[in-house]
């Protein structure tokens, strides 16, 4: 990953709104939500989050499929792999038991996220 994209995969979740449909999203993998469902949850005009999830997409949070006359939408786990790798690329600056905490950190996340991440 490119250091432009990283820039513009945080701008793209560094709005309240955003972020708040991600992490909804990322909590119904691997199924996703349609994007009424979404805007439902988070209590956002249909319209205003149909703006907020083409954000997201165009950045590469999110992915979406038609299912009939829905749009449903998912959180894209391997680019948020890709951004984690980017942030944890030169870790520590070659003593990577200095991000052992970081490590352990991660190992207090619901495994089934974990495994998604994996997978």
């Amino acid at each position: 990953m490119e250091i432009t994209n990283a820039t513009a995969s945080f701008a793209a979740l560094s709005q309240d709104t955003r972020l708040k449909a991600f992490m909804l999203l990322v909590s119904h993998e691997p199924n996703g939500l349609p994007a009424g469902e979404i805007a439902r949850q988070l209590d956002v005009p249909h319209n205003t989050m149909s703006a907020h999830l083409a954000v997201l997409a165009r950045a590469g949070w999110v992915v979406s499929q038609r299912q009939s006359r829905q749009i449903i939408y998912r959180a894209s786990l391997s680019h948020m792999e890709a951004v984690v790798q980017f942030l944890l690329k030169d870790c520590c600056a070659g003593h990577p038991e200095l991000c052992d905490s970081l490590l352990e950190s991660l190992s207090d996340c619901d495994t089934s996220v974990l495994n998604k991440l994996n997978n």
